[in-house]
């Protein structure tokens, strides 16, 4: 949040705020390290505690590439800084690119504090709308007259290219999670689902079907 508020107010306060991050993001990362293997080591988890475990080491290091393309994104603004990284008639995209990934990691904030398979899977559909917006982008930049300079096309470029990897990683954040709560890969979970909502409709169906048959059959007449 803090890099793109730099991006698109040419904020070198913003900027340095989110690059004065760094440090504390490796120090976070090396302890969630540790606390892991010493959990493998000396705790002999269940297995349901080993997948917690296991999907936190994979998690953390998401989370550090995450914090790594933000870092990409405040160092473009402040490399540029004063001048404006982004041309003006692209600044919309730009801002709906910052509007779904900050959604996208709020809910990954919410699925953290109480796992949720089915909001996981929901970053999926988030990140295809990244993904359309990003070669959107890069078609705009290749297949068009390019009316600015080329330093312009490779910091839009670049920092498409940034917001789309980083919402990818919210999807394997969100798959670790899926697996986390459910001991099933994205894949399966989605399977078990839908057998389970065919089954739900079936006896939806034969519910039905019986309070037809009890209702045609009080209405009958008593037989003398």
């Amino acid at each position: 949040s803090k890099a793109s508020d730099a991006l698109l107010g040419d904020s070198l306060a913003s900027a340095e705020a989110a690059l004065s991050n760094a440090d504390e993001l490796e120090e976070v990362r090396t302890r969630c390290e540790v606390q892991a293997v010493e959990l493998l080591a000396l705790e002999t988890p269940l297995a349901r505690d080993l997948r917690q475990v296991v999907s936190s080491i994979y998690i953390v290091e998401d989370f550090s590439r995450m914090g790594a393309l933000g870092m990409h994104v405040a160092n473009a603004a402040r490399r540029r800084h004063p001048d404006p990284v982004v041309p003006e008639e692209f600044i919309g995209f730009i801002k709906e690119l910052s509007r779904l990934v900050d959604n996208m990691s709020d809910k990954i904030r919410q699925i953290l504090i109480t796992p949720d398979a089915d909001i996981a899977l929901d970053l999926a559909s988030d990140d295809d709308a990244v993904d359309d917006l990003h070669h959107h982008i890069m078609r705009i930049l290749t297949s068009r007259p390019w009316p600015h300079s080329a330093r312009n096309a490779v910091d839009l470029a670049l920092l498409s290219r940034f917001y789309e990897r980083y919402a990818d990683h919210t999807v394997n954040v969100a798959a670790r999670l899926v697996y986390f709560s459910s001991g099933l890969q994205p894949e399966e979970y989605i399977q078990k689902r839908k057998h389970e909502e065919i089954e739900a409709d079936v006896e939806r169906r034969w519910a039905e079907l019986e309070r037809q048959f009890r209702r045609s059959s009080s209405d009958e007449d008593p037989i003398i």
